[in-house]
């Protein structure tokens, strides 16, 4: 198995990999992979079992240069203990998600990713609620991805509202889909780290994948699907309602969204967090927030965020009005259980 692990702030660089590459060549030694450092980037190849454990190795030293301005010889032998001693901490075996694309498998890296994972692996429905940059898009289509690949489904559906509304679409240029990529770009860019252009472009000319305007959705019945509702935070009440009652037999449904940058009209409730709020509790359904903690691209992500976590205010960053709150609490784990 190889995989690849981005280093999250280039100018840690140094300070992560060790004098001399000192640290790599102390994970290598210690859990037997191969390991292979090039710019900002940190090549893993070995056993599955081996590199998995590595990587959460890597991923805990990252997560300590957060709030350090180095990591010691010693953070690097506690971290490859405490996966000896817990086996993986920070990516379990059952938690790694086969994809198409060869020598690649995604892992969840916090316990909130990891929640989410096993949200969605326990029920057919999964609201999950986060800031930019926690990985809501990108898991939800990998999980997708690995139950086409193991037969689970027949199909993926991605679909995201389009806030300027739907009926504005037609003045774009192109067929159906060329106006409704540029809205669906993400969840394509989450796809093309798992199976190659060509496989995708040949799922789509085969209805294999399938993207529509949310406003599409209404009266179908999706069977053996897994459908992945994008930027929910922009649905109305009344789209939200449409969009879930789609769910057909033997598929899924993952909902994203973060509902701190809700762009609908001012006063109009977010079909995300009404529905959060009706559906806690159902059993089959799983509520999972990613918070800041579980952001994980660059490291200025997170600062970012936490800047503008206080006193939002404008048209991306607006609090809905009384009786929707932005930060519904889910429940430890999917809902229900």
């Amino acid at each position: 198995m190889e995989l690849t692990i981005t280093v999250e702030d280039a100018g840690n660089r140094i300070a992560l990999f060790g004098a001399g590459d000192r640290h790599l060549r102390l994970i290598r030694g210690a859990l037997d992979v191969q390991i292979t450092a090039r710019d900002s980037s940190v090549r893993l190849a070995g056993e599955a079992k081996a590199v998995a454990k590595a990587a959460a190795v890597i991923d805990q030293l990252q997560r300590i240069l957060q709030r350090a301005d180095l990591v010691t010889e010693e953070d690097v032998m506690d971290a490859i203990g405490e996966v000896a001693r817990e086996g993986l901490p920070e990516a379990a075996a059952s938690d790694r998600i086969d994809v198409y694309a060869k020598n690649v498998c995604v892992v969840p890296r916090t316990a909130g990713q990891r929640e989410y994972v096993r949200a969605v692996a326990e029920n057919d429905l999964v609201f999950c609620l986060g800031p930019a940059g926690t990985g809501k898009t990108y898991l939800g289509v990998a999980m997708a991805v690995s139950m086409l690949k193991a037969g689970h489904i027949k199909r993926i559906v991605l679909v995201r509202p389009a806030v300027e509304a739907g009926e504005k679409l037609g003045f774009l240029p192109g067929d159906m889909q060329a106006k409704v990529n540029p809205y669906l770009r993400p969840l394509f860019d989450a796809m093309h780290d798992m199976m190659s252009f060509e496989q995708i472009r040949r799922f789509v000319q085969n209805d294999v994948i399938e993207v529509a305007p949310l406003a599409f959705m209404r009266g179908r019945t999706l069977n053996a699907c897994a459908v992945i509702l994008d930027e929910a935070q922009n649905t109305t009440v009344s789209q939200m309602l449409m969009f879930l009652t789609r769910l057909g037999h033997s598929s899924k449904m993952i909902v994203t969204g973060d509902d701190s940058q809700v762009d609908l009209a001012e006063g109009q409730p977010s079909g995300l967090i009404d529905a959060v709020r009706r559906l806690r509790g159902i059993r089959g359904i799983g509520i999972v927030r990613l918070r800041d903690a579980d952001i994980v691209r660059h490291c200025l992500v997170q600062r970012i965020v936490n800047a503008y976590g206080n006193g939002r205010s404008g048209m991306h960053y607006r609090t809905p009005r009384p009786g929707h709150a932005t930060n519904p609490e889910p429940a430890d784990g999917p809902a229900d259980e």
